[in-house]
């Protein structure tokens, strides 16, 4: 019984935001991104080098969704240095995820 008590107000105070932890979310502005991801924006978005194989790609890809889902071995056929390769499946899986997508503006280097 005392134990059902104790398990209860520790959920109750979990529940409760303590007065000390409350969130504080950044007062900057949020990035602006491109609403409209093309080939060539994705790969200009990634930079570092990546962006010379934007005519190969929108050729033989044609569509971003295709680009999304392609494969290794196709990059390879395309004649896509291993590097450039490494880095279009690493930002095409997080954006899928959605835990990246291009700025509007290219970034500074």
């Amino acid at each position: 019984m005392a134990w059902m008590q104790i398990m209860n107000n520790v959920r109750a105070f979990s529940s409760s935001t303590a007065p000390g932890f409350s969130r504080s979310f950044s007062s900057k502005s949020p990035t602006p991104y491109i609403v409209k991801v093309g080939i060539s924006e994705f790969l200009n978005g990634i930079g570092k080098g990546v962006e010379t194989h934007v005519p190969k790609l929108e050729l033989e890809i044609g569509d971003f969704q295709k680009l999304l889902v392609t494969r290794t071995l196709k990059l390879k056929k395309l004649g896509i240095p291993c590097k450039h390769r490494k880095l279009i499946l690493k930002y095409t899986h997080k954006y899928r995820l959605g835990l990246w997508r291009p700025r509007a503006e290219p970034v500074k280097a």
